[in-house]
């Protein structure tokens, strides 16, 4: 008999408050409403890493026609150490989702080789919470998938 290994667990891994430009449309496409938010900065902390968001990074986003928003962000994060990390993360937000909103999204963290080339082995994922209007940005909670 096989057997099944158990789920796997959650470890923190850093939360990101992300500072966003107001959004801007580009206009309808055949899937839906295209837009795109500018990255502006921001800071990350988590038990192992802690840094600052760079600016220049974009998240690209879609909105379809059943109502579900999809974003693709890709920007860098510095390290204090001055490492370079690209995020990649992918957002599906069902705002009409029973028990309210669903966010989560699948993220890649791509670092150089040496301190920080743990990033590189994780399966990643997380939680997305705007903080608007109090403050234009967003925070990002970010958590690995380990062994169980």
């Amino acid at each position: 008999m096989i057997e099944t290994p158990p789920p796997p667990r959650l470890d923190f891994v850093y939360e990101a408050v992300v500072d966003i430009a107001p959004t801007a449309l580009l206009g309808e496409g055949p899937l839906g409403e295209r837009r795109i938010v500018p990255i502006l900065g921001g800071c990350f902390e988590g038990p192992r890493l802690r840094g600052r968001v760079l600016p220049g990074g974009a998240d690209r986003q879609l909105l379809r026609r059943d109502g579900i928003l999809r974003l693709d962000a890709l920007y860098e994060m510095e390290a204090e150490d001055g490492a370079v990390l690209t995020v990649h993360n992918r957002v599906l937000i069902d705002p009409l989702r029973e028990g309210g909103p669903y966010r989560f999204s699948t993220l890649e963290v791509t670092a150089p080789e040496g301190p920080h080339g743990w990033l590189n082995r994780l399966v990643l994922i997380g939680t997305l919470q705007p903080l608007r209007p109090a403050q234009e940005a967003v925070r990002i909670q970010v958590f690995s998938l380990a062994a169980g």
